[in-house]
This record gives C-alpha cells, sequence and structure tokens, in this order.
C-alpha cells in the first residue's frame, strides 16, 4: 500500500472521451485521483460532480483530476453524460490499480462481507510522488479539503493526514 512521499504506482487506463491515460506521461503537473466505488450512487454522484464543479479551479493550480472505479466505459460513459461530468472517469475494470493503490478492501455491509472499493483520494505531486492521501472519505466538504491541499502543494509538500 503506497504511502506519502513513495512513488505513485503508474497505470495505463481507458478513460472517458476515447482517453487512454498513463499516469507517468503527466509528470510536470499534479494529479488527483479519486476512487469511487460505483457510478451513479447517491455519493459516487456528489463526489464526481463537486469535483467536475471545480475542475476550473484545479486547472488553475496545474492540476488534473481523475475518477476511477472498477466500473466499465461504457458504465463511465452513461455517467458522465446523464450529471454533465467534466473529469476524465477511468476505467480499472481488471483491479489492477485499485490493487497498486490499496483501495481494494474487504467491506461489511447489513453483517455481510465483500470486496469493494474504500472511497480514497491521492493527491499526486508533479515529480509523482504522493503527497496526501485520504482514505475513508466522507463527501460532504472533501473536495474543498482536495483543493486547499493542491493550492498548498505549491509551497511544498503537504502532510498525510
Amino acid at each position: 500500500m503506497p504511502d506519502v512521499s513513495d512513488p505513485a504506482p503508474d497505470f495505463t487506463l481507458p478513460g472517458t472521451g476515447d482517453a487512454t491515460l498513463r499516469l507517468s506521461d503527466l509528470r510536470g503537473s499534479a494529479v488527483v485521483l479519486f476512487f469511487y466505488p460505483r457510478d451513479d450512487t447517491p455519493g459516487c454522484t456528489a463526489e464526481s460532480i463537486a469535483f467536475s464543479e471545480t475542475a476550473q479551479e484545479f486547472a488553475g493550480l496545474n492540476v488534473q483530476v481523475f475518477g476511477i472505479s472498477r466500473d466499465s466505459m461504457d458504465s463511465h460513459e452513461k455517467f458522465a453524460g446523464k450529471h454533465g461530468l467534466s473529469v476524465t472517469l477511468l476505467s480499472d475494470a481488471e483491479g489492477r490499480t485499485c490493487e497498486d493503490y490499496g483501495v481494494w478492501v474487504e467491506k461489511k455491509m447489513y453483517g455481510r462481507s465483500f470486496m469493494g472499493i474504500e472511497r480514497s483520494t491521492f493527491l499526486i505531486d508533479a515529480q509523482g510522488r504522493i503527497a496526501r492521501i485520504w482514505r475513508r472519505v466522507r463527501v460532504p466538504g472533501h473536495v474543498a479539503e482536495v483543493l486547499a491541499a493542491a493550492r498548498a502543494l505549491q509551497d511544498g509538500p503537504a502532510a498525510k493526514t
């Protein structure tokens, strides 16, 4: 499981809008990766809309924002279209990237255990190192906190919470 100051695990994933993203190709700009459990569910929708609404503010800081789940590209395209999302959604259908980032975890609901994505966000600096990690994210206020950390990143590395 990666930690603050570790190199961010590299990946190549398909994304909405016919994009293919290789993380290491983004060196020189900071990156936010927000991992979310499932397209078109209440928390995931609220988080994706909030990141989309602040995409221009992140871009002004030279920070690129991407959402990642294990949903298919077809699901991502429908989700993005339905909600007018401006952030690129990446499909980790095989789950390798989720595992590399330590977000594929055992979860419990109604007394039942299952594997799923733990809502988590990673702020990666322009050199490709993890600057900040948020795990077990609660959506309200989260995007504002990530934006503040991205601003602080310009002055130096932020601390892990």
